[in-house]
C-alpha cells in the first residue's frame, strides 16, 4: 500500500508494482523496496495514478 502519512495507503501493492514498471523503477523496488525510491519517482507514481483514476471516471461517465 502507498503510504499516506502514517495511515493505510489506498493503492494495492500489486497496482503499484504495476505502475513502477510502467515508470521504470520496479528493479529499485525489488531490490531495495519502497523506501528505496527516489522522492521523484514517488511522486511520478501519484501522478500517474492519479491520471489513471481520472481517466476511467471519464470513461464511465
Amino acid at each position: 500500500m502507498l503510504a499516506l502519512g502514517r495511515r493505510r495507503g489506498i493503492m494495492t501493492e500489486g497496482f503499484k508494482e504495476e505502475l513502477a514498471k510502467e515508470l521504470g523503477f520496479y528493479d529499485v523496488v525489488q531490490r531495495e523496496g519502497w523506501g528505496g525510491i527516489r522522492a521523484k519517482d514517488a511522486g511520478n507514481l501519484v501522478k500517474l495514478a492519479i491520471e489513471k483514476a481520472q481517466s476511467q471516471l471519464m470513461n464511465k461517465s
